[in-house]
């Protein structure tokens, strides 16, 4: 079963969608780790790996900063909000979607969680789904 979403920047000057063969081609996870921490805040690393053939922009540029760490982000220059990221061994092959821009994100639920050693106290488990306690940071 195909699906298509929508997704954009807070302002809307960049829009992107998805066109992927099935819900399962997308792989929603969330990040407790320190880095996805400090870049996304409560809201950490929520992200939709999907497929680089299956990612598009429609509208708008975005603006590229490529961190220390070869991890680069696209972002709109007007807004600030990220839209996607990949490190230099995906970059030909996955975007990783920020979850919160898809304007239909329950399409693609959370399959798992990552670093779960850093998650706070106070934010709860997400049900039936893998819970990785370490990788290899």
């Amino acid at each position: 079963m195909a699906l298509h979403l929508q997704g954009r920047c807070v302002c809307k000057h960049i829009q992107y969608s998805l066109a992927l063969e099935s819900p399962d081609q997308a792989h929603t996870t969330l990040c407790h780790c320190k880095s996805c921490h400090r870049a996304f805040g409560t809201n950490y690393g929520l992200t939709a790996k999907v497929p680089l053939g299956a990612f598009r922009y429609d509208s708008g540029s975005p603006k590229k900063f490529k961190q220390d760490n070869g991890v680069t982000r696209e972002f709109c220059d007007n807004c600030g909000a990220y839209i996607c990221e990949y490190g230099e061994e995906a970059a030909d092959k996955f975007r990783y979607v920020m979850w919160g821009t898809l304007d239909e994100p329950d399409k693609i639920p959370p399959k798992g969680e990552f670093f779960c050693r850093y998650r706070d106290e106070w934010m709860p488990e997400i049900p039936d789904v893998f819970h990785k306690q370490e990788i290899k940071e």
